[in-house]
Parts: C-alpha cells; structure tokens; sequence
C-alpha cells in the first residue's frame, strides 16, 4: 500500500491539545464518560465504550500539507462529493492548517467557511494565511473543547476530518454542534476504516460505522448517506433528527 509511514505515527486533528481544565469543570464527569487506565494512545476516558484517543499538537503542521496527501486520502474526490452549494456555511471543525478549508472556500463563492480551531498557534496559522490568500470567506473561530462557539442556526454542514475521535468531550461538543446547524443541517465525518486491519493507523485513531452510528445516534444525529468511495476512511454523513 501507498500509504506514507508517517500515518502510523500522527492523527489529522488539531482540535484538543490545549488544557482541558476549564471545560473538566464544567462538564459532569458521571454523566456519560467512564474512566479506567488508559491505554498507550488514548486517555483513559470511554464514551459509549470506546476509549478516546490522544491528540498530537500544531507541531505535525508540515505532515497535514505532506505532497502525498491527495494521492494517500484523494481529497479532491472528498471535496467533489461534499453536499453542499455556491451558498452553503461550513464549518471545518479542526481544520489544522486549513487543508480542507481553503480547498472548500473557492467552491462556495457566496457562502462561508468557519475555520474552528482550540490551539492559539492554528489560529494564528489559519489567520494569516487567510490574508495572504485573499480567501474572504473565511472566518476563522476559536472553539473550545466543549464547544465550537458557532452561532445557533448558522451552519448548513460541519466537516470533522479524522477529528471525532480524538474529540475530548464528544457528547457536550455534538450537542453544541446541533444548536450551531441549521434545521437540516449535517455534520460529515471522515475517519479512518476501523473495519479493515489492513488501514495502518493505530487502533484507537480509528472508528468503525457502527460505533459512530451508535454515538451519533444518542445526540440524536442520524446516518444518510455512507459512502466507502476514498482509499482509507469512511464518508459519513449525518443530519439532525
């Protein structure tokens, strides 16, 4: 297989490295999470059974803009089935150095893209290349792990690419997504296969559709479309109940 060595080693998020103290406190630690030891690449904490996993920093910046990216994941293929219009909202949830998302701005002319980012030096990246690029549909966004601080009713489809699983509280975070959506609104997942032992990314940077469904289904989200078109991860999409 293609697939860079370095997908062994590092995870596409950029959504939860910053201290999660403010939002431990706000968050009920009986509610829906479970904790045990952790395991080498996850947290120790468990949602609806599965363990969620560590996150790397803004250091592994250089591996998410990697040459082979496209010929690895097919990102273009990704973007053309992306159910969206010249004036739909987006928001890419994570969006790290903004792969995704100066890649979808140019084909949403009328519409938006929200840039939703935890860590100051990927808002940072993704502010100044905004300007650079002239991409005045872009708005980048300081989320929190809880939350994507988005405005109720505003989004048509929030992107999580290789994203959920590492997502600290995935609970809190989907039911504030579901107040960011527009009443039809969608949320995409792409994650990497955790049906095939043969994707080499570790294990619990992995989800298999079963148990996202299983997750999704309990925030009230449900499955409508299931594509297996990209090389290594699914395309999930979900819509509000």
């Amino acid at each position: 297989m293609y697939i860079a060595k370095s997908l062994i080693l590092f995870s596409l998020s950029f959504v939860l490295s910053e201290p999660r103290q403010a939002e431990d406190r706000l968050v009920q630690k009986d509610s829906v999470y479970t904790y045990y030891k952790g395991s080498a690449d996850g947290v120790g904490k468990f949602y609806m059974g599965r363990e969620i996993a560590q996150v790397m920093g803004f250091s592994g910046a250089e591996w998410l803009e990697r040459d082979t990216r496209q010929q690895e994941e097919n990102v273009r293929l990704a973007i053309q089935n992306l159910p969206i219009s010249a004036k739909s909202v987006i928001a890419d949830i994570g969006a790290g150095t903004g792969y995704y998302t100066f890649r979808i701005a140019p084909k949403i002319p009328h519409g938006k893209v929200y840039a939703v980012e935890l860590q100051n030096e990927a808002i940072n990246f993704l502010t100044k290349k905004a300007k650079e690029i002239n991409a005045s549909n872009v708005d980048v966004i300081k989320g929190t792990a809880i939350s994507p601080n988005l405005p109720d009713n505003s989004t048509d489809l929030a992107i999580m690419v290789d994203v959920y699983h590492e997502l600290a509280y995935p609970h809190e975070y989907l039911q504030a997504l579901r107040r960011a959506l527009k009443p039809n609104g969608k949320i995409l997942l792409l994650e990497y296969r955790g049906e095939d032992p043969n994707v080499p990314i570790k294990t619990l940077h992995k989800t298999t559709v079963a148990q996202v469904n299983k997750e999704m289904a309990a925030n009230n989200f449900k499955l409508i479309t299931d594509k297996e078109f990209l090389p290594i991860q699914h395309f999930l999409v979900y819509q509000k109940r």
